[in-house]
């Protein structure tokens, strides 16, 4: 992540706000103050070389809420944060933003494990914006990589199923709708368990009766 800084959200927003329209990032900041009423100034990184600019990190920027047992991310980029610029006048972007919970006891070093769900997020972000790839709920990722996607590579959680944000709705934005998709990290016990057709994302999300991700937690299959 080092194209990745760490600002004060408003003071970020102000200075783009100075610069141009930004209705669509004011959509998605507004839907998470309402469910963090107080939380004016989140936990907040911006990239600092855009997309547009030939910068390597598609999202211009992920904040990070505390949810008390949880963080919550959110990110911004997928859909249009600023003038409408795609034909479609009733989808923003992509039509998406990816939020992740995580688990906040299983992290021992709060501040690599944040940094390193920022990276997991550009990363897929990047697959979007190269490859045009749409991600909706009840999908699963699965990479067939075995070490955990913590920080330390020891959990037992090495991807992801997709399920819709329990928290926000979709929200309709000057730029169109966005839907919020939330990343519940599985294991590959349990990614292996969906491409065989053993089981569907949906009755995975259901055993696991949580979109929280918890790194130490065991497999339920």
């Amino acid at each position: 992540m080092s194209l990745f800084e760490h600002f004060k959200k408003k003071e970020e927003a102000e200075e783009q706000e100075s610069q141009e329209n930004t209705c669509g990032w004011d959509a998605i900041t507004d839907t998470f103050d309402r469910i963090y009423p107080g939380q004016d100034n989140p936990l907040h990184y911006g990239t600092l070389i855009k997309w547009v600019l030939g910068g390597n990190d598609p999202l211009d920027g992920v904040s990070i809420y505390d949810g008390g047992e949880f963080w919550h991310f959110v990110t911004y980029g997928l859909s249009e944060l600023y003038g409408k610029e795609c034909e479609n006048a009733e989808i923003s972007g992509f039509g998406m933003e990816f939020t992740l919970k995580l688990k906040k006891a299983c992290c021992e070093d709060e501040k690599a494990e944040q940094q390193c769900i920022l990276g997991i997020l550009q990363s897929l972000a990047r697959i979007t914006f190269t490859k045009g790839e749409i991600f909706s709920p009840y999908e699963y990722i699965y990479t067939g990589q075995t070490q955990g996607i913590d920080s330390n590579t020891r959990s037992n959680i090495t991807g992801f199923i997709t399920v819709p944000e329990t928290c926000a709705a979709s929200v309709d934005t000057p730029n169109g709708k966005v839907d919020f998709v939330t990343l519940v990290g599985v294991t590959d016990s349990e990614l292996k368990a969906i491409r065989n057709g053993a089981i569907t994302v949906k009755e995975l999300y259901d055993r696991l009766g949580t979109d929280v991700t918890a790194y130490d937690r065991n497999a339920v299959l």
